[in-house]
């Protein structure tokens, strides 16, 4: 299963969220507005961690987080049977009010008709209540009719006439799947990663850390695969049915060691008065459990020890190390399964939450790059990435529908959201083009940590515009500049910074240069009018050149065009001067 969208109220700083999601989901915004209250929320409805007073909003004393998945496999339409919408989604809620325990909620079709709904049950489970409705043919013609009859005939009833019955897709009033507590785990297996974090936790051989599954896995393998291993597990199953006193057909054993029969007598000897007999049986022990609890991992960087003994750094670099192993072993049993049945042999759901509070702590840019990569990975098979990030590094724009911006301008209103879940692309070329823009400017993620967006045609652009600003001592680091690649990428750019809300200025070029012919003019001038069309006067502006960057520093001749360094080398000349034109404009840019 995977999250297809939440919706969160009065927990911490959120009043009420709906948010979309992807298979990776990336988190982004300033420190205290939300993105982790986002991420904490969903350990909640996981039941990862409790509700405390402190978690409702302020003034409040009831919160939900309530989900809805899709990607179901046959196990959870099974198990989930009765929430199963036609679309194959289900959602469930998450309720708790202060001073009581939380309380689980599908949503579910429900019938019009109240003898054919849940909580009705007690109403009808009587002859002369159910004798009319069309119940009564349903349940047993004589004797004491009880809930369970009641509901077996509503679930009948529903299957053989749902055709012709109206549903109200509603939440349920009674407990999720008819139970007081859900279990921990029913969802899937969630695997959160703090900021800060200590690796040994990872490592550990017990619970849900990403180390034992793995090693899980490695066991399960050998146990199936490795003839040693299968060999080694026979013979000590044989030498603990010699040590009892009883072989596995209920025959006495006639070879077991005579210390342990001496050791039953003289207890039995103690306790003549009770008239007791004594039998001591040994129980074959779990080998692949312990195999684990006599697994230690050692880090060898010259310098051998235990893994608490490194680094922040390397542990960071280590747990991330466990996540990129994960994700090519879940990529291999993924493939293994197309190729054999193995999947429907499943007993257990194998859906996997990896929720992550800053990936980049302790990496160096590089390894930040890599890491994303791997974490795009392991979301496109059976796993959903959640993450909060301030790096660019782990914003990807061709990725755009997973960025979600979180931010707060009002306390009382809570923390807000911005996404763009639409297409932002009609036309093929666009997206080709867009895509294409990020080998030009793999920096450009970094857009959404600016307080503003300065959006350029090209290189040439993005080497002039700063310079000068230097120069002219108003360039702000709090600003970045973006070259789209191409004038007609500009507007694409806008309609992503229209949607997530993020002050820019559009620079262009006129391109009405004397040698161009009537049509290139007429394309330039179209090209341009689509830019202003884009603009949303509210949290953008344009700044025009006459007809190109280069024409505006003195550059005319063509052949000295569209080349960075000629245009840097000619402005940093010391006979070069500045234009009053020029300079009211690189001054509007950065006002």
């Amino acid at each position: 299963m995977k999250i297809t969208s939440v919706k969160i109220h009065n927990w911490r700083s959120i009043k009420y969220l709906e948010i979309n999601f992807q298979e990776i989901m990336i988190f982004i915004g300033q420190n205290n507005h939300g993105k982790s209250n986002v991420l904490s929320s969903l350990l909640f409805f996981f039941g990862e961690i409790p509700c405390t007073e402190l978690d409702f909003k302020k003034g409040t004393d009831e919160l939900f987080v309530e989900v809805e998945f899709s990607n179901l496999d046959e196990h959870d339409k099974s198990q989930f049977s009765k929430y199963v919408t036609s679309n194959e989604h289900i959602k469930v809620r998450k309720l708790i009010r202060k001073g009581e325990n939380f309380e689980y909620h599908g949503y579910c079709e429900i019938p019009q008709e109240d003898w054919l709904k849940e909580e009705k049950i007690s109403d009808y489970a009587k002859r002369e209540t159910i004798s009319v409705t069309p119940l009564k043919d349903y349940v047993p013609a004589t004797g004491r009719i009880t809930k369970e009859n009641v509901k077996e005939a509503q679930e009948k009833y529903i299957s053989e006439k749902r055709d012709s019955l109206i549903f109200q897709y509603d939440l349920e009033t009674t407990n999720f799947l008819g139970l007081k507590t859900v279990a921990q785990g029913i969802f899937g297996n969630i695997f959160f990663i703090p900021a800060v974090k200590n690796a040994t936790e990872e490592f550990n051989v017990k619970g849900k850390s990403i180390f034992n599954q793995l090693l899980s896995n490695v066991i399960n393998e050998m146990s199936s695969s490795n003839q040693q291993y299968i060999d080694a597990k026979s013979e000590i199953t044989k030498l603990t049915q010699i040590l009892n006193k009883n072989i596995t057909d209920g025959t006495l054993n006639t070879d077991r060691p005579e210390q342990l029969t001496k050791l039953e007598h003289i207890i039995e000897a103690e306790l003549k008065k009770w008239h007791t007999t004594i039998n001591i049986e040994i129980t074959p022990p779990d080998i692949d459990e312990v195999l684990k609890v006599g697994t230690t991992v050692w880090i060898d960087d010259g310098v051998p020890t235990d893994i608490v003994r490194k680094g922040h750094g390397l542990q960071r670099a280590l747990i991330f190390a466990l996540i990129k192993a994960w994700a090519n072993i879940s990529k291999e049993i993924k493939q293994k399964e197309e190729q054999t049945e193995e999947k429907a042999k499943r007993k257990a759901s194998e859906s996997n939450y990896f929720i992550f509070e800053e990936p980049e702590l302790y990496l160096h840019p590089q390894a930040q790059r890599e890491l994303f990569y791997s974490l795009k990975e392991l979301s496109r098979v059976n796993n959903q990435v959640l993450l909060s990030t301030h790096s660019s590094s782990f914003v990807d724009l061709d990725m755009y529908k997973s960025i979600c911006k979180v931010y707060k301008t009002d306390v009382s209103e809570g923390s807000k959201i911005l996404q763009c879940t639409e297409e932002l692309f009609t036309l093929d070329d666009d997206k080709k083009n867009f895509n294409m823009a990020y080998w030009i400017n793999p920096d450009r993620g970094e857009l959404f940590f600016a307080e503003k967006i300065i959006i350029v045609e090209g290189p040439t652009d993005k080497t002039i515009i700063p310079y000068l600003s230097k120069k002219l001592s108003i360039f702000k680091y709090e600003y970045t500049i973006i070259d789209c690649g191409g004038k007609d990428n500009i507007k694409i750019y806008i309609h992503l910074l229209n949607k997530f809300r993020l002050p820019y200025v559009a620079v262009y070029d006129k391109d009405n240069q004397a040698v161009k012919t009537a049509d290139a003019i007429n394309n330039a001038n179209k090209s341009s009018k689509e830019i202003e069309d884009a603009i949303d006067q509210s949290l953008g502006k344009s700044i025009i050149f006459e007809n190109d960057i280069e024409e505006e520093i003195g550059i005319i001749d063509e052949n000295n065009k569209n080349k960075p360094y000629f245009s840097l080398k000619h402005v940093s000349d010391d006979s070069f001067v500045l234009s009053e034109g020029l300079k009211k404009k690189i001054e509007a840019i950065f006002n």
